[in-house]
């Protein structure tokens, strides 16, 4: 029998799931939800894969999987079918046949993250799991000063998890920016690829500069050294989204989810 390859766009608050990926303990993550509710309305087990696994807490406006299937369904039926089986923390929000060639994670050639920092004194009673809190005052400026060392081509081992399952550290930076919206920064990563923890270890570093802990220099310095120890510590997941996945134009795939923004 004939399979088709479906690919989906997928959005999430993370806070209450283990990350992206099935884990064998048995804890909540979004492929255990996905795949569940693929499978009721494909009427058959279904398995997908993601365009990146993101960590426990982190969320996604714009996670891109695909899974292959033998059951016939039209592209609303997917989305519609699989949203009634979803909790109310993920949603589906488009579907598209895809040829066999396809694959999302490595058919991607552009990521894109924004990091939400949260910057007064008290705590937010809002949103504290979908911001990182910071109540210290920030130097704005001299962090994205700092950031543009990063961009291009280079080996970010110093922004690496020790756990990192990729091949090598190289990766390329398109660009990356600092911006303040009265109460809240935005921090926007766009690369090729990322390795685990890359965007938050960044950050981390960031604001120790924002602190003036660091000369703005220090960024340059971490990136040349390639070694993780020396660089700051790892931001917290809350903060971190997941916001665009782009793809070669003939699959014609939605490339951008929902920018998320609170100032």
């Amino acid at each position: 029998m004939s399979s088709t390859r479906i690919a989906l766009g997928i959005e999430y608050n993370g806070s209450q799931f283990s990350g992206w990926q099935m884990q064998s303990h048995g804890t909540r993550t979004v492929q255990e939800k996905i795949e569940q509710a693929l499978s009721k309305v494909a009427d058959h087990p279904v398995r997908v894969v993601c365009a990146g696994r993101t960590d426990t807490g982190v969320h996604a406006t714009a996670q891109v999987a695909h899974f292959d299937t033998a059951s016939e369904r039209l592209a609303k039926a997917w989305v519609m079918g699989t949203n009634v089986h979803l909790p109310d923390d993920v949603s589906v929000v488009w579907a598209k046949s895809v040829d066999d060639e396809f694959s999302a994670r490595f058919s991607a050639f552009k990521r894109a993250y924004r990091y939400i920092i949260f910057n007064r004194k008290s705590r937010p009673g809002i949103h504290a799991s979908q911001v990182s809190w910071i109540y210290d005052e920030l130097d704005i400026d001299a962090m994205h000063e700092a950031a543009q060392a990063l961009i291009g081509k280079h080996d970010f081992s110093s922004f690496r998890s020790s756990v990192c399952q990729a091949k090598h550290a190289v990766r390329i930076m398109q660009s990356i920016s600092v911006v303040r919206e009265n109460e809240y920064i935005y921090i926007d990563v766009q690369a090729n690829a990322f390795l685990h923890h890359m965007v938050r270890n960044i950050v981390g570093s960031l604001l120790m500069i924002g602190r003036a802990e660091h000369k703005v220099g220090w960024m340059a310095e971490l990136l040349a050294g390639k070694d993780r120890t020396k660089a700051g510590p790892t931001a917290t997941a809350s903060g971190l989204y997941l916001v665009a996945v782009e793809y070669p134009p003939e699959y014609d795939l939605p490339s951008r989810g929902m920018l998320p923004h609170y100032g």
